[in-house]
């Protein structure tokens, strides 16, 4: 295991607000500053996930999104500007990241995820933050992300709803135990409110920030509920299927290792 990075003045300084949480500290810090994430699109969602994770001072993150700016993606997309219609979303992102946070290490992928890239991008990272509105690609993410044991966070939003999962391989369910399938009727654009988007997103980055700092309790083997319509939160628990054929084989693993 590598040495935790020693925190500059400067980033001492950023952080001082937060050092003082009850259970982070200054390692905590050091632990931030020495990870890597990977978020799948820098949309509505993973726009403030990439944000708050760039205000607690993770050192990298890894944006993987394709495509251009849309004027429609203006009501959610925080990272963008009216003036980057018609530029390449991940770069407008990139920019702005780095203007908040300069010591941030950042790493952009002009694509989404495909089934040729997603062993490269998990393998560059200590976790994933899965953003994505298709479930292709979160399941893509999340196979990917059981093969290689790293843990992940997946956070999704329609309409005034939204839900929030971190799953560990080989410890939790995964989202294919959820989503055996993907739904045959899901489509690109559905109704979407940027404010449900930003609150699941900032919820999803202090997952991720709990994870890698080894703060408080995650959401392990369960799964947050929000219904803004009516602001209702409900965390209910999340089985493994045994018949999964993705976690399948890790929990094999570790039934024997534990036997």
């Amino acid at each position: 295991m590598e040495p935790l990075p020693p925190l500059t003045e400067e980033e001492r300084e950023r952080s001082r607000w937060q050092l003082s949480v009850e259970g982070f500290g200054e390692e905590g810090q050091r632990r931030l500053r020495g990870a890597s994430v990977l978020i799948s699109r820098c949309g509505g969602v993973g726009s403030l996930v990439a944000y708050e994770l760039a205000a607690a001072g993770i050192g990298r993150l890894v944006l993987a999104h394709g495509g251009n700016l849309r004027l429609n993606d203006l009501n959610r997309q925080l990272l963008m500007s009216h003036d980057g219609i018609g530029r390449s979303r991940v770069q407008q992102a990139a920019e702005r990241l780095r203007a908040f946070n300069p010591t941030l290490t950042l790493e952009t992928i002009d694509s989404n995820i495909t089934e040729e890239n997603v062993a490269d991008l998990v393998g560059r990272v200590d976790l994933v933050v899965d953003c994505a509105p298709l479930f292709k690609e979160r399941l893509l993410m999340n196979r990917e992300a059981v093969q290689q044991r790293k843990p992940l966070v997946d956070c999704a939003m329609f309409e005034l709803e939204a839900q929030l999962t971190t799953i560990l391989p080989g410890r939790t369910p995964c989202l294919a135990c959820l989503y055996p399938l993907p739904p045959v009727v899901w489509q690109r654009e559905f109704p979407v409110f940027g404010a449900v988007a930003g609150m699941i997103g900032c919820m999803a980055a202090m997952e991720a920030i709990k994870l890698l700092s080894g703060l408080g309790n995650p959401l392990l083997g369960s799964l947050l509920l929000c219904d803004l319509r009516i602001m209702t939160f409900q965390r209910v628990t999340v089985h493994r299927r045994r018949d999964c054929p993705v976690c399948q084989t890790l929990w094999q693993k570790e039934a024997g290792t534990s036997s």
